[in-house]
């Protein structure tokens, strides 16, 4: 029997007041998939993602979130939820990488329960899953941009989630970083097996670490596996935007923009 998709969304729409925002959006993601969603500034993209979280109400159509209607989830520990701007987190704040990435267990230990061994265990896993272990008693102000975004990252993934969407993950990490932060989020989804859901700009960049490629312009332009998406010529990718669209070279060694 095939596993139910991670995600499955029907004829979404919704509208701001009389701007239509999404119209008629289908979208099934498969367990395991490592899916890029691409499209202009204005797009809908974070809408999307707000109505994915269940932070918004759409008027028509369905999100399902592991077989389950958005309205009846309650399993929300399998989702984590990385913004765009994880790191406008107040960085003077004196925690530790440790009590950061703590603080993603919160749901489920509440604020002063006493951290078992193995919480303690999950937390310094986590946290080296994204290749922070040698920083973890360092403050979370004295690093990068780069850096405290894997931090986010681990605190998401602390709570063990079957889906982690991640808006914008790059904004604040330099250049040259960036491919090697793909490379992380890579690792997590076909080591760890989890279902990632990336917005991103990058398009070119990413297309040798996605599985799978979403564009969004209102409209659903494209939704497939990563190497149709790579057939289309600018030509289509033009018609899609409205307007020319770079897609960057690709590199299949990965180290196209380090």
């Amino acid at each position: 029997m095939m596993s139910k998709p991670v995600l499955n969304i029907e004829h979404l729409y919704f509208k701001y007041e009389k701007q239509d925002v999404l119209e008629d959006i289908t979208l099934k993601m498969p367990k395991g998939a490592f899916l890029g969603l691409v499209g202009p500034n204005g797009s809908g993209k974070s809408t999307l993602i707000k109505l994915i979280l269940g932070l918004q109400k759409s008027r028509k159509g369905k999100i399902e979130l592991f077989g389950t209607p958005i309205q009846k989830f309650k399993d929300w520990d399998k989702v984590g939820f990385v913004s765009q701007k994880a790191n406008s987190f107040n960085t003077g704040f004196p925690a530790t990488v440790f009590e950061v990435v703590s603080m993603g267990l919160v749901s489920k230990l509440g604020f002063f329960r006493f951290m078992r061994k193995q919480e303690k265990d999950k937390i310094y896993e986590a946290i080296e899953a994204v290749g922070m272990l040698e920083y973890a008693s360092k403050n979370i102000g004295e690093l990068s941009g780069g850096q405290q975004q894997r931090v986010f990252i681990a605190r998401a993934l602390v709570s063990e989630p079957e889906l982690l969407i991640l808006d914008e993950p790059t904004v604040g990490v330099d250049a040259k970083n960036v491919n090697v932060f793909y490379g992380m989020l890579e690792e997590l989804n076909r080591k760890k097996g989890i279902s990632l859901l990336l917005i991103t700009h990058d398009i070119g960049t990413i297309t040798d670490k996605v599985t799978h490629v979403a564009c969004l312009n209102r409209h659903l332009h494209f939704h497939g596996e990563t190497e149709d998406f790579e057939k289309l010529g600018d030509e289509n990718m033009s018609q899609i935007y409205g307007h020319s669209l770079q897609v960057l070279t690709h590199n299949h060694g990965g180290h196209a923009h380090d």
